[in-house]
């Protein structure tokens, strides 16, 4: 967990969210057991105010810059304000991985 756990810390500091989830998908992809490779965010924060989602999306690349241009390969980001996460207080469902080995096992 020391790549979640980098992310979290990072997110904490550049956007002090007042709700974070960051959760490791990897298992749900074709990638070996205990990986760090795919996340999903939910971001609610003040920082987001006013801003649309390409910019929001961009204070989160900045802050995690050094993670996707190491081990992360994908991130599923989710932000909010806190009057859209009152008014939502859910992200969406992350679809299952049909790439890679898991998409040929089902084809057999």
């Amino acid at each position: 967990m020391q790549i979640q756990n980098s992310i979290t810390d990072k997110l904490q500091s550049a956007l002090t969210p007042s709700h974070l989830e960051v959760l490791n998908e990897s298992h749900m992809h074709s990638v070996p057991a205990n990986s760090e490779t795919h996340f999903k965010l939910v971001v609610v924060a003040d920082a987001f105010t006013g801003k649309r989602s390409v910019a929001r999306h961009q204070l989160i690349y900045a802050a995690l810059a050094e993670e996707l241009a190491g081990e992360v390969h994908a991130l599923a980001i989710h932000t909010f304000t806190a009057d859209e996460w009152q008014a939502k207080q859910a992200s969406p469902d992350s679809p299952q991985c049909l790439g890679g080995s898991k998409h040929e096992q089902g084809a057999q």
